[in-house]
This record gives C-alpha cells, structure tokens and sequence, in this order.
C-alpha cells in the first residue's frame, strides 16, 4: 500500500527523532515516526522536561524560605507534593501535545507501535498498550528507503542495586513519588543523580549521594565541581565520593545501605528511599540490529561523522549511537544524518563543542575542554576565573557564590573551553558555545561589549584574568 512506504522513517520520537523526522520532511522526502508509548520519547515525558518542572518547583520553594534575605515576608510557607508532580505532568502532557502538533504541521506520518527491523529497507510494527494518536498508523509491514534509529536510553541498572519501583527507584519513580521520603540515598553524582539530590534536599528531604569516583560530577572540570560540591555541603546535602554502595537491606518501607569508603571502612546508613543514578544504556536490543548485522561496540550502535551504520540504509542518531547522551545532541546528530542523505555535505559534529548543563541549585555548565584535559593534550594554555561575589547582579539578585573558568590556547588564543557554576549559568554557556564555534580568539573578546548589569558580565572579566587585565576583583 502507498501509505505503508516512505522515504525516511525514524524510530523514536525523542527530541533526536521528531528534531530528524520534521528536518527530513522540510527537505522534500515523505516521512513517518514510529513511537510505542511517548510522543516526545522519555526527555519529554520523563527526563530532561519534568525535571525542570520539578525543580522550579524546588526554586521558587527556595526563594519564598528566604524571603528575609530579599527584605520580604513568607511565613508558614509549605508545598503540596501531589501538586508539584501534578504540575510537572501538566508541562508534560503540553509539550506531548506540542509533538503531534509539529508531525501533523509537517504532514509527517505517525506510526503507533513497536518496530522490527526486517531488512535493510523494511520493518514490521506490532501493537502496543500505549494509546494510539488520532490519525495515527498502526500494526503492519512498512518500507522505508532510509531508516533512523533513535530509540534513546533507559536507567542503567547495576548488580544488586535493582530498582524495584518502591524502595529504589530510577528517574522514573523519582519523579513521580508515592510520597515525600524523609531521608533520601542518591547513588551516582552525575546530572541526573546531583538534580534529584538538589531537588529533594530542597524540599526538606536528608539527602546522601555516594559516588565511586573521586570527583562528583565527573565529566565536570575539577575546580568547578569542587565548588559545587562545597555548595552542596553547605546546604546540607551529605557527599560521599570514592565510595560504593555494597548491600542494600531492605525492610517494608525503608533501606538500610551497607556503603564502603574506598580505605576498607564500611557503614551502614538507613533512608526511606535509593534513587540508582549510575548513568543509562543506550536501547540497541530487540528490533533486529543483530539480524541485519548492523555493528555495535560498548551498547552503542556504531556509526560514521554522517550518522551511517555498517549496513546501507540504515542509521542511528542519539543516545543510542554513543555519548555524550544529550538531547541536544542528538537533535543536532539527526539534522546532520538527514542532509547528508539529501547530499547537502553538511559539517560533521564537532563533539567538543557540545555544552553540558546540569540544572542544580547552583547550575552547572561547561563546553570545550577542561584543565586537566587540556594538559593532557600536551596544550600551553592559560586559565582565567571570576567569581561571582564581584559581580553587582549576582550580589543583587542574592546570588553572589558562583564562578567563571576558561582555558585559552597561550599560543593561538584560541578558547579552548568554559565552566561555569551559578545563579543563570545554563543559559549563559550558549555564549561561549557561540564564540567556540565562530573560532573566537581572546582579542574578539576583548572588544564584545556585555550588557551592564548582568551575571554574564562575568563571563568577559574570566577571560580579562587570563590575560592579565581583569577589572573587577
């Protein structure tokens, strides 16, 4: 049948897969997505848009606790739990509908229902429980002329710390809680364990993060995620690192956490709740990549600069074709693979040009290379910092612990990468993403005019105390 055969077909409808599937169809080719549960795949519904939601929750929650120190008045402030994970689904079921709008906008097909991957070229979907879009195609035999994957990730789960949906909990559970738990065991220190640490701490919770490595937020560069950590500390939150979970007991409402320190002491620790944050897996398995041959290495399917796979007519996109597993970055990995097949020559990604942001309280955010990596590159670098307790809005807004890192090339003045921890810092990165891309050098800098009062102004004076010529401190 003609509706049953495309040119483009994406599997998953994830930020990387609806991002793909509307940039295929703007450029002339007949389009379809599959989807078996979630338009919008789990960023939308259950990852990077709920979180946020909860989180400004915990924010505002924050604020009107401390509404003193803005000379104001709050008292017997409280929150209503159901009424924050209620409001975070409402964002949710809005950004759901968004998705459909966009398919329907851009006559993109939806097909509801699990894919198999039959041969190069074909697939066959089965019937699933999730409810069907209106309009949407259902069970049969599809063909396509260029099929992308993009079937996302899911919690990774470690040797006996399986989550059981009541006492350890994934994301999944974190974000929609049965109840507020009292005290609260966050294992791994990375973006998703360090938001729900900070969301949890905020809302009254006793929160510990255990970390088996020496650093929490690992990928971070060192010095910010050492003043993070000491924010953290001070806010309450119990950090743990170069240590490991090794036994979980668990009673009919609580755990108790047997946790070894790395030096051969252990203790025991009881909480009412264990979120399992050591990362996610990319979702290769079961629709046929093994029958087709398609390669994979380390959970991820294996892919060129354009985002093709060993087999002709098949591709992958996302978290599911390697780290970083980031949604904007596989937007970005999806715009690419479908032009390169309209044969545009686009530019190959440039993965050290991807920001990372971890939406904490204070954020995190960072692009390019840290000091220790590009010492480890054998670069001659110089590094400049500003903190934020000499920058009049920070103080202002009430605002005044965070800072500012970048690394230039001592030889080119090339910038080779920023960090920032903060009050804003997730939206002021894009700065410097900016500049990385365009190839800035340190004197164009120099002449960029920053907007007076603003955060951002913060930006420009690190790379003045690279240089020698900062104003401010």
């Amino acid at each position: 049948m003609a509706d049953n055969s495309f040119d483009v077909v994406v599997i998953g409808s994830g930020p990387g897969g609806y991002v793909t599937a509307i940039r295929a169809a703007q450029l002339g080719f007949k389009t379809a997505i599959v989807e078996k549960a979630y338009l919008g795949g789990i960023c939308n519904n259950w990852g990077c848009i709920p979180t946020k939601a909860l989180l400004r929750s915990a924010e505002i929650y924050h604020y009107m606790q401390h509404a003193k120190d803005y000379g104001l008045s709050a008292d017997n402030v409280t929150f209503d739990i159901k009424a924050v994970i209620a409001r975070s689904r409402g964002v949710v079921k809005r950004l759901s509908g968004g998705v459909e709008y966009l398919m329907n906008k851009n006559k993109i097909s939806i097909i509801w229902g699990d894919a198999t991957l039959d041969a190069p070229g074909k697939f066959t979907v089965k019937k699933t429980e999730a409810a069907a879009p209106k309009g949407a195609l259902g069970a049969g035999s599809y063909t396509a002329k260029h099929i992308i994957v993009a079937t996302g990730a899911r919690p990774r789960v470690l040797p006996g710390l399986e989550p059981d949906k009541k006492l350890v909990w994934t994301y999944f559970e974190a974000m929609n809680p049965d109840k507020m738990p009292k005290s609260l065991l966050v294992v791994g220190s990375g973006a998703i364990g360090i938001e729900f640490a900070s969301f949890y701490k905020t809302m009254g919770a006793d929160v510990t993060v255990v970390e088996v490595l020496p650093q929490i937020l690992p990928v971070e560069d060192a010095e910010i995620a050492g003043f993070a950590r000491k924010q953290f500390e001070k806010q309450g939150i119990k950090i743990m690192s170069g240590a490991k979970v090794t036994k979980l007991d668990k009673k009919s409402d609580s755990v108790t956490v047997t946790i070894e320190d790395g030096k051969g002491a252990t203790q025991r620790l009881t909480v009412d709740r264990v979120i399992s944050a050591v990362g996610v897996v990319g979702n290769i398995e079961g629709f046929g990549l093994e029958k087709l041959g398609v390669k994979t290495e380390r959970g991820c399917i294996v892919i060129d600069k354009y985002g093709k796979t060993n087999v002709p007519g098949i591709y992958a996109i996302g978290d599911v074709a390697g780290p970083p597993m980031l949604a904007h970055k596989a937007e970005h990995e999806g715009v690419i693979c479908v032009e390169a097949i309209k044969g545009m020559n686009p530019h190959a990604m440039d993965k050290s040009l991807i920001p990372g942001c971890t939406y904490c309280h204070p954020q995190v955010a960072s692009v390019g290379l840290t000091e220790a990596k590009a010492k480890e590159a054998g670069k001659d670098i110089r590094v400049g910092r500003f903190p934020f307790v000499a920058n009049g809005k920070a103080i202002a807004q009430g605002e005044d612990q965070g800072m500012v890192k970048v690394i230039f090339d001592k030889k080119t003045g090339q910038l080779l990468g920023a960090h920032m921890v903060g009050a804003e810092v997730v939206e002021m990165i894009q700065g410097f993403v900016v500049a990385m891309n365009l190839e800035t050098t340190e004197e164009e800098l120099f002449h960029t005019i920053f907007p007076h009062p603003t955060i951002s102004e913060t930006m420009k004076e690190a790379v003045l105390d690279a240089y020698g010529r900062v104003l401010n401190t």
